[in-house]
Order: C-alpha cells, then structure tokens, then sequence
C-alpha cells in the first residue's frame, strides 16, 4: 500500500506525521537496541552453556569473567525476562522429621566461613519423589569450599542414611583432629549410633537451634538451588533416574562449574585446589 500512493497522502489519511513515518521506516535502531540485541545473544550461548541453570546474578557475573561486559544485574535480568527464559521457582525445603526437646549445643554459631577444608562439615536430608515415590536426600558439605563431599539417597530417612554418607565423606578426606560435624535436631542425628560413631572418631558434634533453620543455612541453600536448577525442572520415573540427574547436577555442574558468591566467584572445586596449592 505505501507502494501505491505518496507518503503525503498515506500520512494525511492515517493522521501520521511524516517524521513519524520517516522514523519509523528509515531510521536505524538506536544503539542501545543494537546493544541489547548483542547482549542477547551472548546470554543466550550462557544460559544454554550452563545448561539454564544461571539466574541473573551468576549470568552477570559469567558476562564480566568471560566475556570482559559489565553491566548491572538489573539489566541483565530484563533482558532474560525480554527473552522469556524460563524463571525457575525456589521451593524452600520443609522438614518433616520430628526433633526431640534434649537440649544440645550449636558449636559453629553461623560461622560460615572457615579458613581450611575438613574444619567443619554441614549435613541435612531433604525430599525429592520418583516414580510416584519419596527419596530421602543426605549430603554433607564442607564449609571452607561449599564442597558437596559425599551424598546418597535412600527409601528411608533414617540414621543408616546419615551413617552411610559421615562414612563415604570420612573415606574421601584427610582429616586431621579437630572436625566439627553440624546439622538440625533430626532423629537421624540423634541417632545413639550415629553420635557413637562420632565420638569414636573424635568428631565434634554441633547442632542448630530447634527451629531455626538459619543456623544450617548452607545445606538448606544447597537444596535450594539443587532444586530450583534441576529437580523440581524434571519428572523421574525411577529411583535410578533421580540419582543420574542428582550426580550430574553435584559432580558435573555444582562442585565443578557453579561460580560461588561466597567464594568470591570460584566453584567448590578451585577454591579447594588454591588451597592446597599454597602447600
């Protein structure tokens, strides 16, 4: 149509100012718009690159590392929301185990931040279903580095779980005297043969305030996220499957590629080997 007749007249008609038009069809985008459109492509390849696992915050961060753009996290965000990737929900974990009145004594008091590995562990165990099923989910991290150093799943919540993870993360590490063992009240902890096997091997055991899940706020962070970028994304159809998807989210991508705020941007795996590189 704006072949046929002359700008004047398709303006007249329309009630369009002919600068309007002349914005419209011959001006180039803005730079800001021919930014953007660069910048979305870029968080594309990141997004896909991590399997779209990273929220703004990471995706700001990989931008500056990788690829030398500094832009606001804010910004980044709106371009994600413009692309509709998918916002991914942070289900919070809810125990579902029952904590006795005993009182016991929370050591590690938030002291989250630790100058050596195998100073203090955290554990927890939360829930994911399969096949129409509940798992139970035991990890233990170490602190210094976010670690997730040993992890198992298992039909029943139970102190054998707990038992069988301490186990699997005390083979693995060399531990020196002095290691530090805090979780939550749950009966798995409690446990007398799980506090005995503690005591044999010298652990000390620390435990949060009854109800307050802040003072294990590193475990429940891992479920978080564990959640949030893989679990509550997919459907398992057995038990087997949900134990790939849990060892490729921890071994392939959070111990090994997930950069860290805490650890200034690293992934639990660097911030170990620049430890141990300095001895």
């Amino acid at each position: 149509m704006r072949f046929q007749h002359s700008i004047k007249i398709l303006c007249r008609v329309l009630q369009v100012n002919r600068s309007t038009y002349y914005k419209h069809f011959c001006s180039k985008p803005a730079p800001r718009t021919t930014e953007n459109q660069r910048l979305k492509s870029i968080i594309l390849h990141i997004y896909a690159e991590y399997d779209k696992r990273l929220g703004a915050y990471k995706t700001a961060y990989v931008l500056e590392r990788d690829y030398g753009i500094h832009i606001s996290v804010g910004r980044v965000y709106r371009l994600m929301k413009s692309m509709q990737l998918p916002k991914m929900s942070t289900v919070k974990p809810v125990s579902t185990f029952v904590q006795d009145d005993e009182i016991k004594t929370n050591h590690l008091e938030q002291k989250f931040e630790q100058k050596a590995p195998n100073l203090v562990w955290v554990s927890d165990i939360t829930y994911i279903k399969a096949a129409g099923k509940w798992y139970y989910l035991c990890i233990i991290i170490d602190l210094y580095s976010r670690k997730v150093i040993a992890w198992d799943i298992s039909a029943k919540p139970d102190a054998d779980l707990v038992i069988s993870v301490f186990k699997k993360a005390y083979a693995k590490r060399n531990i020196s005297v002095g290691l530090m063992f805090h979780s939550d009240r749950g009966t798995q902890y409690t446990a007398f043969k799980f506090r005995k096997l503690l005591d044999e091997l010298n652990v000390v055991q620390s435990f949060s305030k009854k109800g307050y899940p802040f003072d294990n706020a590193v475990a429940e962070s891992f479920f978080k996220y564990l959640k949030k970028e893989e679990t509550n994304r997919r459907t398992f159809s057995s038990l087997s499957e949900l134990k790939i998807s849990v060892f490729e989210y921890i071994e392939g991508f959070y111990n090994s590629k997930r950069p860290h705020s805490s650890l200034e941007y690293l992934t639990p795996n660097e911030k170990e080997s620049q430890f141990y590189s300095r001895y």
